[in-house]
Parts: C-alpha cells; sequence; structure tokens
C-alpha cells in the first residue's frame, strides 16, 4: 500500500506539470492585457498619476515583476524572417502587429525601421503642449486644437496597430491632411515624412522566402513560464511554492485572497459531503433490502422530487420560511457571524465561536445538501442490489447468518465500491463551491470570488482554481483507489 502510495503520488508530478503549463498557456492567451489591467486599477486607487511617463514607467515596473518582460518558453519556433526579441515589446497589439508584419514581408529590419519612426513620431506627438500655443497665439480656438490632435494621435495609434498595407496609406493620407488644416502641426511633417518613406522601403523590398525557413530560438531558463512556475528569486516565489501571481482586480496576491474563500466553501461542502454520505448509505440499503416495496417507491419519489428541485428555489423557499421577519425568524438571513457580537480572538475549536455559527450555517447546509441525497442514495442502492444478488450473499445466509449480519458484515462493504469512485468526483468540487447558494445567504465563499472573476476578467484567480481543481481531482482519484483496498480486501496495491 506505501509503495503503491509513494508511486502515486510520483506521478502526480507530471500531471501538475502539464496542468501548470496548460493553465500557463491559458493566462497568456487571455483576450485581456494584464499590464493594462494592472495599471488601470493603480489609476482607480490613486496610486498612479495622470502622466504617461509615469504611466509607462509603471509598466515597466509590472512587466519585470510579473517577468513578462522575457521569452514566452524555454525555446520558440519560428522562421528565419522572424526576431527572437519580440517578447521585449510591451504592447501586447504592437507585438501581435509587427509579428504580422514581419510574416507578410519576411523584412524584420525594414519591419524595425518603420516601427521605430511611428514611435518616434508619436513621441513628437506627445510634445505638443498646447497650453503653450495658446500663450504664443491667443487667437486659436483651443478646442479645434484639441480636436486635431487627438485625431492625429488615434490615427498614429491605428497605425501602430495595422499591418493591413491599404489601411496604413490610409492613415498616412489622413496625417498629411490634418497637418495641411492645422499649422501647429507641420512641425510634424518631417517625421511623417520618414514613416512614409520607411513604409514604402518596407514594401518594395520583401524578403517572403526567409518565412518558409524554419527556426528554432533557445532561450534557457530565463523565461516566464519558468518564471511562473519556480519563481525569479525575488518579486516572485512561483507556483510550486504557492505564489500564484497578483489579482487584476486590487493587486493583491491571489493565495492571500483564495485561502479565506476557500476554507469558508470548503467548510459547507465538506459537512455538506459527510451528511449526504451518512443519510445517503443507510436510505439505500434500506431501498435495496426493501426492493420495489411501498416504502421503497415513496422513498424514491420523495427523493427524486428534492433532487429536481433547483437550489436556488429551494434556498429563497427557506429564507422566506425560516429567515423572514413577517412569519418566522429563526435562522439569519445571511453571512457567517455577527459583526457586533462576533469575538476576533475566537479560534474555530472554541466553543463560542462554533456556537456563534451554527445559526448562520444550517439554512445553507440543508440547501447545499438536499439535492445529493438522490444521487448517492440511488448510486447506493444500485451498488447493494447488486451484491446481495451474489453467490456469496446466498451462501452467508444459507449457514444461517442473520439478515443484519449478512447485510452490515458481508454486502455492505463491496456494494460501497460506486459511491466511493463518485467521492473521488466530489472531492475536488468541494472548493468551487456554489455560487448561487453563496450569493442567496451572503457567504463570502470562493463561489461568489469565482463569479467576480469572471465578470471581472481576473484570470490569475480563475486559473488559480482550475490549478487547485485539478490537485484535488488527483489527490481524490488517489483516495479513492486507497479506499478501495480498505472496503474490498480482495483489491490490493503491489
Amino acid at each position: 500500500m506505501l509503495k503503491y502510495t509513494v508511486k502515486r503520488i510520483l506521478t502526480m508530478i507530471p500531471m501538475l506539470i502539464g496542468i501548470s503549463l496548460l493553465a500557463f498557456i491559458i493566462s497568456i492567451n487571455a483576450p485581456v492585457d494584464p499590464i493594462e489591467k494592472l495599471t488601470r486599477a493603480a489609476e482607480s486607487e490613486g496610486e498612479a498619476g495622470s502622466s504617461s511617463v509615469a504611466t509607462k514607467i509603471q509598466k515597466q515596473e509590472w512587466r519585470k515583476k510579473l517577468g513578462l518582460d522575457l521569452p514566452i518558453f524555454y525555446f520558440s519556433i519560428s522562421n528565419f524572417a522572424a526576431i527572437d526579441t519580440l517578447y521585449k515589446i510591451q504592447d501586447r497589439d504592437h507585438q501581435s502587429n509587427l509579428n504580422k508584419l514581419t510574416h507578410n514581408t519576411g523584412n524584420w529590419e525594414a519591419v524595425s525601421n518603420y516601427y521605430n519612426s511611428l514611435l518616434m513620431l508619436e513621441r513628437k506627438y506627445e510634445k505638443i503642449n498646447i497650453k503653450e500655443l495658446y500663450k504664443k497665439d491667443s487667437t486659436l480656438d483651443i478646442n479645434v486644437i484639441n480636436e486635431a490632435k487627438n485625431q492625429f494621435g488615434s490615427t498614429v495609434k491605428n497605425l501602430l496597430a495595422n499591418s493591413d498595407s491599404r489601411i496604413i496609406n490610409s492613415g498616412i493620407a489622413s496625417l498629411y491632411k490634418l497637418i495641411d488644416e492645422n499649422k501647429f502641426l507641420i512641425p510634424l511633417e518631417t517625421y511623417v515624412n520618414k514613416v512614409k518613406k520607411s513604409k514604402n522601403y518596407l514594401e518594395s523590398n520583401k524578403t517572403k522566402w526567409k518565412t518558409y525557413i524554419p527556426s528554432i530560438n533557445w532561450y534557457g531558463f530565463k523565461n516566464q513560464y519558468h518564471t511562473w512556475l519556480f519563481g525569479n528569486g525575488k518579486e516572485r516565489k512561483g507556483l510550486i511554492r504557492g505564489d500564484f501571481g497578483f489579482s487584476y482586480r486590487d493587486q493583491k496576491k491571489v493565495e492571500d485572497k483564495i485561502w479565506e474563500k476557500i476554507e469558508v466553501s470548503f467548510k459547507f461542502s465538506l459537512i455538506s459531503i459527510l451528511i449526504a454520505y451518512f443519510v445517503s448509505i443507510p436510505i439505500g440499503i434500506f431501498s435495496a433490502y426493501r426492493k420495489d416495496s411501498t416504502a421503497d417507491r415513496t422513498i424514491s419519489v420523495v427523493l427524486f422530487v428534492l433532487y429536481a428541485m433547483p437550489s436556488f428555489f429551494v434556498g429563497l423557499l427557506l429564507l422566506f420560511a425560516f429567515a423572514n421577519p413577517d412569519t418566522y425568524s429563526f435562522f439569519p438571513v445571511g453571512g457567517l457571524k455577527d459583526p457586533t457580537t462576533w469575538n476576533p480572538e475566537w479560534k474555530w475549536w472554541h466553543w463560542e465561536a462554533i456556537e456563534h455559527q451554527i445559526p448562520y450555517l444550517i439554512l445553507p447546509i440543508i440547501t447545499y445538501t438536499y439535492g445529493s441525497f438522490a444521487f448517492l442514495s440511488r448510486i447506493m442502492r444500485i451498488g447493494m442490489i447488486d451484491v446481495i444478488n451474489q453467490d456469496y450473499i446466498r451462501t452467508a445466509r444459507a449457514k444461517g447468518l442473520s439478515e443484519k449480519k449478512v447485510i452490515l458484515k458481508h454486502a455492505l462493504r463491496n456494494s460501497l465500491l460506486p459511491i466511493i469512485t463518485v467521492f473521488a468526483a466530489i472531492f475536488p468540487m468541494a472548493i468551487g463551491g456554489s455560487i448561487i447558494i453563496e450569493v442567496i445567504f451572503s457567504i463570502p465563499g470562493i463561489g461568489v470570488e469565482i463569479l467576480n472573476s469572471l465578470t471581472g476578467g481576473d484570470y490569475p484567480m480563475i486559473i488559480t482554481i482550475f490549478t487547485i481543481s485539478g490537485f484535488l481531482t488527483m489527490i481524490g482519484y488517489l483516495v479513492s483507489d486507497l479506499l478501495y483496498a480498505v472496503a474490498d480486501p480482495r483489491i490490493s496495491y503491489k
């Protein structure tokens, strides 16, 4: 048994690496720029100034902190025309555009010159000070100047994010038109000329053949995946040491936010699972023993009616019936504790803490549990029926053993195998909580956190839950295998 357990734990290592790789792929391909998310979150909290220079500095700091200034993986497979340092470009849209331009033309040098000419134009544009222009000429209409300046800047940004030749030509023509119509933009004409010149050079000097020659670029261990998994020894500790990165919503470490939420949901789920098993097993045994009887049919009808009732409906019904000041206010409406009477010094094992939280647990646990009775009891019933029809059960009865002893000693252990299998799937779901139930009862669990993360695009939180669920799934299957051997002596692991 010990040898088998150690072997299974060792086989989990490559599986965990595979899960982490899949989670990493999802994270880097998420339809959101983490730097932009974190920057906007900082600005909303007043941590960043309005200065574009300050914002760029902060973005650089975040890129370095998250390891986004490194190559994505240990190696990359591209073509002879592609550049192996494209990851250094901060803006994700710029990266994508440069990659398209390089693929379309096969001439990175010409693409780089074109890109740098656009960046130079953007920097010169940003230096235009409308207030100084107005001081020099008070006859100028500030609104007109602002509109022209914004149009010019928007066109430049559009050029930086586009690889279509027709759109580029149209954008350059729009820049010339804005310069002709607005004298204060005339100093930028020189730089627009450079953009046009570099674009024409790019179009006339294509080396498309380079894109057909494969190329492998080796980056070593200093890459985003390695940093994400093992850390960098500074800001990041790595996934294997419990560092899941930063939340996009509030810039807090994911592990600092998630464990408390998981603890809440796990508490409800674990209690619910234990109650469901302790109730369902006896019901399943009784139904199997009294197969097709009136009691069996009645139990089946009642359980399936409960199973068919939506959890949100049952939760709302319980609140209306037992937490309503207009009817019977036996239980709190929601939450986990009363902040006015709760003592922060209480530990979870203190009777005062347990007694305080019991009224808050009853209604949610009922809502969590009732639906499992039909499912688990039916599985137990089927398993028991299959076992009691076996030859060794008939032999035990022929020996004169009591029916109670036959069922509980000889049939029960083998009939537990199907319900143990179900445990492997239920166990990882315990951390996921229930979004609907937690919302109804105002429970600050992981279910509500998942909902907020999905709606807010907080991918580190989503990926963390995905990774932990994968790990718990493997643990669940290991526990199930070990319980097989406990329940059935015929099963042994070598």
